[in-house]
């Protein structure tokens, strides 16, 4: 059995939780119907759902810029990652607001504190006694209770998950256990409680300091520090009123000292202030060594934005839907112009950027954005652009000693750039390797294929993909309908077949020739009218950006060349577009493979038929293994 208060009593309602803000809702609307349709401002009902929304978003605006990497990567107080262990564990961060939300409702429907029933906007008296209760109570009874929290069997039954979170994130702050929520409750609102029994409480009053607690929660919790060193150099005593990042960091992975809320006068009065504080916030603030600032990667994977709904999909958005693979959810479609806002901001004045990271083996691989979107690619006034921000990004890698730069997508495009080939052969003294990974990609759709297979269907069979497949197919003796209404393309791929099997190419023009066959490779989009050609029990094998949409109930839909990372990959936090958790694009594990094997080469170009074997043995060996 459970201890008590270690357990969220509406755990089991899962999302559904927020329905117990019911009551509070339909209490503003008797209000609003009381005064004839009009916002009531002075209803503390409405005041209580305002401040969850608001508080929510002071945490929300921490976690997102601590994971803008492009600005806080060098001010990092801890370098690895959050994992998904880590994200599932943190997902009910908010249980500690739905709780003091619904203390809060009960407050105000009781009698305890009646100055509550006169609303006042401003009283300066009120400040001033919060500001005492809060230095004279919050911090001694939290620094003491967080102390007995540290001691066995406490420990153990209601604090140890929340320590659990190997790297602090804002949204850590509020993971924990009701009791722990309770604590803080009483720190937060006995200096508000205060004011109000006095008679100078006021409504700026709740909102202020509400503020003012979650966001140096919140800052406290970043794994980024924002103060200068020189601030606490030239006041010194500011070390004792104001904690750091660093500060509580250390409290967090080694459980030994630093207990304060905020004010580390209390650890220091107490005996439990770690001296090795201020030097780990000044390596952590200048990014030099002890601190956390990411280092150089060895591998860099160079993505692109797919659309405008996509882009929120980020690790430093929305940490529920980054870390599930994307899909176009409703709630997105508000933010949608705040979005397009940003696309044309990155369109005018944006450079390549880091949007995440994670460590294979003890080597730091990274996860870079060209700053456009996938209808770009296609505009032909944006190639030079495109190829400019790319070129950027190769050279900049190459300064920085990156060892291999995979080239994502439209990045890589024929037409764009000869998949690469243009940078190499600009610049033919690059240290770094430049790799569009698609030897692997097709590796992953040829081993798809079932071995009894005699006859497929091949769309986009031109294409670089196209060709390897055709090529490896027909050496295997496998009967390929290449789709292609160009004979002189189709032609070029035939002669360079072996003689011998030049016969199992096969160009076709029109879908109704593929009405027999069960396999179909896909690389160029599918409408519903061509899909319909296919026999029933198809399977649709694809290498086609975006994936087409499965229109057949009587068929299945593979989806894009990709293979799962590693086991010992560590502080993986987010899906890659609509890949699972772990899951990488084939060409993303394609670079990946390059770096370990240490291969010396520019994988650019056509793709080399008689390496697809190799690069997929080799991805084996490795511990990637096929979805």
């Amino acid at each position: 059995m459970a201890p008590p208060l270690s357990c969220w009593p509406w755990a089991s309602l899962g999302q559904y939780k927020y329905m117990l803000f019911g009551p509070l809702v339909w209490k503003v609307v008797q209000e609003w119907r009381e005064q004839g349709g009009g916002l009531p401002l002075g209803s503390w009902w409405l005041h209580l759902l305002v401040l969850f929304a608001v508080r929510g978003l002071t945490y929300q605006f921490w976690f997102t810029y601590g994971n803008m990497l492009f600005f806080t990567r060098r001010r990092r107080v801890v370098a690895d990652g959050v994992d998904f262990r880590q994200i599932d564990a943190e997902w009910d961060w908010d249980n500690f607001l739905v709780l003091q939300t619904l203390i809060g409702a009960a407050v105000v429907n009781s009698p305890l504190l009646p100055g509550l029933r006169q609303l006042c906007l401003w009283d300066p008296r009120g400040w001033a006694v919060a500001l005492l209760l809060h230095v004279g109570f919050s911090e001694p009874v939290f620094y003491l209770a967080h102390r007995a929290l540290h001691r066995a069997p406490l420990f153990a039954r209601y604090h140890a998950a929340h320590h659990s979170s190997g790297v602090t994130q804002p949204l850590t702050a509020g993971s924990g256990t009701p009791l722990e929520s309770l604590l803080l409750t009483l720190a937060m609102g006995a200096p508000i409680a205060g004011a109000f029994l006095m008679g100078a409480g006021s409504i700026g009053l709740v909102y202020a300091h509400a503020f003012v607690f979650d966001y140096l929660r919140a800052m406290g919790y970043s794994n980024v520090e924002i103060v200068s060193p020189r601030v606490f150099d030239a006041f010194p005593p500011l070390r004792y009123i104001l904690y750091t990042p660093s500060y509580l960091s250390l409290h967090h992975r080694e459980k030994r000292g630093n207990f304060c809320l905020f004010m580390p006068a209390l650890d220091a009065l107490g005996g439990t202030l770690d001296s090795r504080s201020w030097s780990l916030q000044r390596a952590a603030y200048g990014g030099g060594e002890g601190g956390g600032a990411l280092g150089t990667p060895e591998f860099v994977f160079l993505a692109h934005v797919v659309d405008i709904m996509s882009s929120m999909h980020v690790p430093f958005v929305l940490r529920s839907l980054s870390s599930t693979p994307f899909a176009n959810h409703f709630i997105l479609l508000p933010f949608w112009p705040v979005a397009f806002g940003f696309m044309l901001l990155m369109w005018c004045c944006s450079k390549t950027f880091v949007v995440s990271f994670y460590y294979l083996r003890g080597h730091l691989h990274q996860t870079w954005s060209v700053p456009r979107y996938g209808f770009q690619y296609f505009l032909p006034a944006a190639k030079k652009g495109i190829n400019h921000q790319i070129e950027l990004a190769i050279l900049r890698a190459d300064r920085m000693g990156v060892k291999v730069l995979s080239l994502a997508a439209l990045n890589k495009n024929e037409a764009l750039n000869g998949g690469g080939t243009l940078f190499v052969n600009k610049h033919p003294d690059l240290r770094v390797r430049v790799v569009h990974g698609n030897t692997l990609t097709a590796a992953v759709i040829l081993n798809e294929i079932p071995s009894n297979v005699k006859e497929v269907f091949l769309t986009g069979a031109t294409s670089k993909l196209g060709r390897a497949i055709a090529l490896y197919l027909c050496r295997k003796k496998i009967r390929v309908l290449m789709f292609t209404m160009s004979s002189e393309r189709f032609l070029k791929i035939q002669r360079e077949a072996p003689p011998e099997f030049q016969q199992y190419l096969v160009q076709v023009t029109k879908y109704q020739a593929a009405q027999n066959c069960k396999t179909w490779i896909v690389g160029k989009w599918l409408s519903p009218r061509e899909q319909r050609w296919a026999p029933s029990g198809t399977h649709f094998h694809q290498f086609v950006v975006p994936p087409i949409i499965g229109f057949r109930r009587d068929c299945t839909y593979g989806k894009l060349a990709a293979m799962r990372l590693p086991k010992d990959v560590q502080g993986l936090s987010s899906c890659e577009y609509t890949m699972e958790r772990g899951v990488v694009h084939a060409c993303h594990a394609g670079g990946v493979v390059h770096f370990l094997e240490g291969w010396d080469h520019h994988e650019v170009g056509a793709i080399d038929v008689d390496r697809i074997d190799v690069v997929w043995k080799a991805a084996l060996k490795h511990g990637l293994t096929p979805v």
